[in-house]
C-alpha cells in the first residue's frame, strides 16, 4: 500500500513535501477534495471485535477481542476486484468484495490480559519512530480502599495495572511495567502522555508523576518521579534530617530528671505521618507566595494581600491534587490541579481547577493560572497547537485543524465566545479541555476545516463516542461552489427501527487513504453495526 510505485503514496509525498510556490501546506491537500470515501458497505461481515483506531501512520488497525483479553492487529489493504462490464462504476460490488477481509488483513492476535485482568479498550498510544504500541490491562477498581502508605483519601485503588510495550510489526511483547494498589486514569489515555520517547504516567492515588523513557531496544527505563520529591537527592536529604532530629530527641530524653523519667508511662511513641508537604506542593506554594509578594511594593499592602490571597486560601491550596499532566516539550510539563472530588468525578468540568507549568530540570513552577484566567485563554487561543505537541516525524499530524492554524475554526471559537452570556464561564468551559488527551485527534484530511465543512456535534477529529443519528453526516466542500462531496451514515442502511434503544457511534478514519469505519453499537453487549466507507 505504501510502496514507492503506489499512485496514492506518490501523490501524497508530492503534495505534502513539495507544495506549490506561494501556497500553504494545508492548501497542498486539496487533491483530497476529489478523492473522498463516497461509497459505503453497510453492516459488513467482520469479526466481533472492539475496533480502537488506526495508527498515526496508517499502517495498522488496532482492535481488541470482545472479552478484553486479546489484541488483534490488522494491516489496511485496498479493495481489488475484476469487472467484466463496460461501466464498472454503476455495477454492484461482488459478494466477496463486501467482506471485512477485502480491506484488512489480520497480522496476528496476542493475548495481553490474564484471567483477573482486562484490556483497557480506550487506551492505546503509538510510538511511530519504532512502530511500538503501548497498551494497558488492569483489574477491577476498589472504590472504598483505605488510604494507606501515603495514599490520597477518597481515590479508588486498582490492585494491578500493567502497561505492555509491543512491537506492532510482529506482536512481540518487549517490556512491561506494573503498578500495584494504585489508580491511573486509563480512560482515553487521560492519565498517560507520550512525547517523542518520553512517557508521563500520573498516579492519582499516590500523587506521583512517573517519567519513563522508551528506548529503541524496546525497554521502559525510569527517568524520574515527581511528586513527593523533585530532586533525585531530596529523599536522602529529608531522611538524614529526620535521623538528626531523632538523635536530638533521644539525647534530650537521656538528660531528663530521674524522677520524671520514672513517672512517665512506658509507651511506645505513636507512628507519625510525614509532617512535610510533598516536594511539588512546596514548589507550588512558594511560587504563589512570591507572586503575591511581588504584586505589591508597600510592605503593609503586601501583608494584607498575603492574608487575603494566600493565608485565607492556604488549606485549599494544600488540598489540591494532581489531576492530569501533559508535556509541553522535553523539559516542561503542564500540570492540572484540583480537588479530590473532581479527580474521581465523571464530569470534572464543574469543579474548580488550576494549571501550573513545571520545569523538570530546575524543579521549579514557572507559571500558575486559575481555570478562568484571561491570560491563559489568550495563550490558548493564539498558540493552541503548542498544547497538542504534534509528532515531528509525521508531517500530516500538523494538519489537525485548530483555531491557531485555521481561520474557520477561529471564527467558530469567536462566535461561541460572542454568544456566551458570561465570558468567565466561557473561558472555564474552554479551559476544561486542557491538558489535551494524548493522540486524541485524527489527522485525516477529511477533518481539515480548510477543505470540508461538517456538523461537529455529530462528527469531528476528536476521538470519542457520539450519540448516533439516523441522518447521514454531510461533508460539504468549503470552497465555492460548496457542493456536497460525500456522506457518512453509521448503522444499518434502512435506519434504526427501535427508536427507544440508545445507540452510540464511533468513527475511525485512515490518516491518509479515503477509507473510514463507522461503528454503531448499543449500550448492551449486542454485535455492532460496522460500515466501511471508501472510494471506488
Amino acid at each position: 500500500m505504501f510502496r514507492s510505485n503506489n499512485i496514492t503514496a506518490r501523490l501524497f509525498e508530492r503534495q505534502i513535501h513539495t507544495p506549490a510556490p506561494g501556497t500553504t501546506v494545508h492548501r497542498a491537500r486539496r487533491f483530497y477534495e476529489n478523492i473522498v470515501p463516497g461509497s459505503t458497505i453497510y453492516d459488513v461481515e467482520c469479526p466481533d471485535h472492539s475496533f480502537r483506531k488506526f495508527t498515526e501512520d496508517g499502517k495498522y488497525l488496532i482492535s481488541f477481542s470482545r472479552n478484553h483479553q486479546d489484541l488483534i492487529v490488522y494491516r489496511p489493504t485496498w479493495l481489488s476486484f475484476s469487472c467484466k462490464q463496460e461501466d464498472c462504476e454503476t455495477q454492484d460490488l461482488p459478494v466477496k468484495a463486501k467482506k471485512f477481509e477485502s480491506f484488512f488483513t489480520q497480522l496476528y492476535s496476542v493475548p495481553l490480559a490474564t484471567a483477573s485482568e482486562l484490556i483497557c479498550k480506550d487506551f492505546f498510544l503509538y510510538v511511530e519512530t519504532n512502530q511500538f504500541g503501548l497498551f494497558a490491562t488492569s483489574t477491577a477498581q476498589i472504590y472504598d480502599a483505605p488510604a494507606t502508605g501515603g495514599a490520597i483519601q477518597g481515590v479508588p485503588s486498582i490492585e494491578k495495572i500493567t502497561f505492555h510495550l509491543l512491537r506492532l510489526e510482529d506482536g512481540a511483547i518487549l517490556d512491561a511495567r506494573v503498578f500495584c494498589n494504585d489508580y491511573i486514569n486509563l480512560a482515553h489515555s487521560m492519565g498517560v502522555f507520550l512525547f517523542e520517547d518520553l512517557l508521563a504516567i500520573v498516579s492519582l492515588r499516590y500523587q506521583h508523576i512517573h517519567i519513563l523513557q522508551i528506548r529503541d531496544s524496546g525497554s521502559l527505563v525510569d527517568v524520574r518521579a515527581i511528586g513527593e520529591f523533585c530532586h533525585e537527592d531530596d529523599e536522602l536529604f529529608i531522611n538524614s534530617s529526620a535521623q538528626t532530629i531523632s538523635n536530638i530527641d533521644k539525647s534530650q530524653s537521656q538528660h531528663m530528671p530521674m524522677n520524671h523519667a520514672m513517672n512517665a508511662p512506658n509507651l511506645e511513641p505513636p507512628a507519625q505521618e510525614n509532617p512535610f508537604l510533598s516536594g511539588i506542593k512546596q514548589r507550588l506554594l512558594s511560587f504563589i507566595v512570591r507572586g503575591i509578594r511581588n504584586e505589591e511594593t508597600d510592605e503593609t499592602m503586601r501583608i494584607q494581600s498575603l492574608k487575603k490571597k494566600f493565608y485565607f486560601h492556604f488549606q485549599d491550596y494544600v488540598d489540591l491534587i494532581i489531576w492530569k499532566v501533559q508535556f509541553l516539550d522535553r523539559h516542561h510539563l503542564l500540570i492540572k490541579f484540583g480537588s479530590v472530588d473532581g479527580a474521581v468525578s465523571r464530569n470534572a468540568d464543574n469543579h474548580p481547577a488550576f494549571f501550573a507549568v513545571y520545569n523538570m530540570e530546575s524543579t521549579e513552577i514557572i507559571a500558575f493560572y486559575q481555570m478562568s484566567s484571561d491570560e491563559l485563554y489568550m495563550l490558548f487561543e493564539q498558540f493552541c497547537d503548542h498544547f497538542h505537541v504534534p509528532s515531528k516525524n509525521t508531517p500530516y499530524m500538523n494538519f489537525i485543524s485548530s483555531h491557531s492554524n485555521n481561520i474557520h475554526a477561529l471564527e467558530q471559537l469567536r462566535s461561541s465566545k460572542n454568544k456566551a452570556t458570561s465570558f468567565s464561564l466561557f473561558v472555564k468551559k474552554v479551559m476544561a479541555s486542557l491538558p489535551f488527551n494524548c493522540q486524541s485527534q485524527s489527522p485525516s484530511p477529511y477533518f481539515d476545516q480548510s477543505l470540508f465543512r461538517f456538523d461537529e456535534k455529530l462528527i469531528s477529529a476528536a476521538d470519542r463516542h457520539r450519540q448516533s443519528t439516523d441522518h447521514p453526516i454531510k461533508f460539504i466542500l468549503r470552497r465555492p461552489p460548496h457542493t456536497l462531496k460525500f456522506k457518512i451514515k453509521p448503522g444499518p442502511e434502512a435506519g434504526i427501527t427501535d427508536c427507544r434503544t440508545k445507540r452510540i457511534s464511533s468513527f475511525l478514519f485512515h490518516p491518509v487513504l479515503p477509507l473510514a469505519l463507522s461503528v454503531q453499537q448499543t449500550l448492551f453487549l449486542q454485535p455492532a453495526f460496522v460500515n466501511i466507507h471508501f472510494r471506488r
